[in-house]
């Protein structure tokens, strides 16, 4: 009997075996999108570290890199903060990890993607030890005005979010370029020194981001020696010798009954003796974050005597 409708199949009867013993392949002739590679970084101290292509987690162990974190970054992506991040004050709803000593269990079980933080806030010890558990930690380190901006560019950069990040950077320099233009050219610059505290008297060295700020603001640091320690300990005779014009550490009422009563041979200083002795906000003076403009504002306000 003759069947011709059986003819073309037996035709495609090999086509059909071949493509039964091949694997499954997708339905679409387009290629798949490659899945993005993690970010190879080196962080300010120069430490290589792995980072996934788009953090969905992070946190800070420092206040001044939360502050970053909340002018750059997707809010929502932040899983923790420290007991001593305080501003904006949206962190305060975030739960707690302390910082020092660091809780260490705590933060591995949150596990971030990256976590940032600042040199000297946290060890390279305990970083290594995150590490371990798949934790990358990015230090930042801040010498200068150009620092801060370059840091959240960085940050931004980091977490997918350049875009972000030059905008608030661009506005944060012509925030900056009003307040310097406001001083006045060729008015002497008083010299100020800082401290940080009393017994022993450390103090803002020269290689700190106060140098930068107090230039902008129209003074100078009064300590012009660069130490090994960014924050050194003057003896009482260093501090004669440097003769400050302007004393910051504590309003004048405050000095006068504690650190100059402990020291009263510094009452000989031109800041003492002609009443140049103010508070200074400390979130402001300490962190080198996305308010550095008010900081600098601050400062001129004093060094003007305004």
């Amino acid at each position: 009997m003759h069947y011709p409708f059986l003819k073309p199949l037996l035709q495609a009867l090999p086509l059909l075996l071949l493509l039964a013993c091949r694997p499954d392949t997708p339905a679409t002739t387009e290629k798949p999108t490659p899945a993005t590679a993690p970010q190879q970084l080196t962080d300010d101290l120069g430490r290589r570290l792995t980072v996934v292509a788009y953090p969905r987690r992070v946190m800070a162990l420092a206040p001044s890199a939360t502050e970053m974190l909340y002018a750059v970054a997707d809010t929502a992506t932040i899983v923790a903060r420290t007991q001593v991040c305080d501003y904006p004050a949206a962190v305060l709803r975030k739960p707690v990890v302390s910082s020092y000593p660091l809780d260490m269990e705590k933060l591995v079980q949150l596990h971030p993607d990256i976590v940032f933080t600042v040199e000297g806030i946290t060890s390279l010890d305990d970083a290594a030890r995150l590490e371990k558990f798949g934790i990358p930690v990015y230090f930042q380190r801040f010498g200068s005005m150009k620092d801060i901006f370059r840091a959240l560019n960085d940050m931004g950069r980091i977490l997918g979010r350049p875009a972000q990040a030059r905008h608030f950077t661009d506005s944060l320099q012509a925030e900056l370029q009003a307040v310097t233009t406001a001083t006045p050219a060729g008015k002497p610059r008083p010299r100020v020194l800082a401290i940080t505290w009393q017994d022993p008297i450390y103090v803002y060295g020269q290689n700190t981001l106060f140098t930068d700020k107090i230039r902008l603001a129209g003074g100078q640091n009064a300590v012009t020696e660069q130490f090994a320690q960014p924050y050194p300990a003057l003896t009482r005779e260093y501090i004669l010798k440097l003769n400050p014009d302007v004393l910051l550490g504590g309003s004048f009422g405050k000095l006068d009954s504690t650190f100059f009563r402990n020291y009263p041979e510094l009452k000989r200083i031109n800041a003492y003796r002609n009443h140049r002795v103010y508070g200074i906000t400390g979130n402001l003076m300490e962190r080198p974050g996305p308010r550095v403009v008010e900081s600098v504002r601050e400062l001129q306000r004093i060094v003007s005597g305004r």
